[in-house]
């Protein structure tokens, strides 16, 4: 658990680096962005690490019905995710489609999974998505992009449906199966 703690805080602290001392991150120019992206990389290794070694410690058991929402859930979190980089119509719906994204996803993995582990790894990127959104939105303004093509959309759909049988297989490879039965 200790090295899941550490690599949340890694993490966080790698993200947040950049709004909480601007004037320290942009002295320090393009070593400063290797810095951050060190430290987002090893804090995402320890969480996997210290998650994957983590005693399992049941809280909570999850009703079998959580792993239809958060299937459904998933495939939204995946869609959220692409608009980011979407050239269509949904473009500019959303200011921080890829931290929602995270929120989505993280909520998804709470409702199934009800282990300490899980709720300190899930619960954790949560908060962190929840503090970026709140710290980008005070030191920034947003200039909302003009929309797209619709046809973007379209392509976005197709690679989200593909994305998201990708990540299943991933789980299935890993020995999770994300589908009930």
């Amino acid at each position: 658990m200790f090295y899941l703690i550490l690599g949340l805080i890694l993490w966080t602290a790698a993200h947040l680096f950049k709004r909480a001392a601007p004037e320290l991150r942009n002295g320090m120019g393009t070593a400063g962005k290797a810095v951050v992206a060190l430290g987002i990389l090893a804090g995402l290794v320890l969480m996997v690490i210290g998650y994957r070694q983590a005693e399992f410690i049941n809280i909570w058991y999850p009703p079998s019905w959580t792993v239809h929402v958060n299937n459904l859930m998933m495939l939204g979190a995946v869609f959220l995710y692409g608009m980011s980089a979407t050239k269509g119509r949904l473009r500019g719906a959303m200011r921080h489609p890829q931290l929602t994204s995270v929120k989505v996803w993280a909520v998804a993995h709470l409702l199934v999974n009800g282990d300490l582990a899980s709720l300190v790894l899930f619960g954790g990127m949560l908060a962190w998505a929840v503090l970026e959104v709140v710290m980008i939105n005070r030191s920034e303004d947003w200039v909302r992009p003009a929309p797209g093509e619709a046809k973007k959309d379209i392509v976005l759909v197709v690679i989200t449906v593909v994305m998201f049988f990708a990540i299943t297989f991933i789980h299935n490879w890993l020995g999770i199966w994300p589908f009930p039965g």
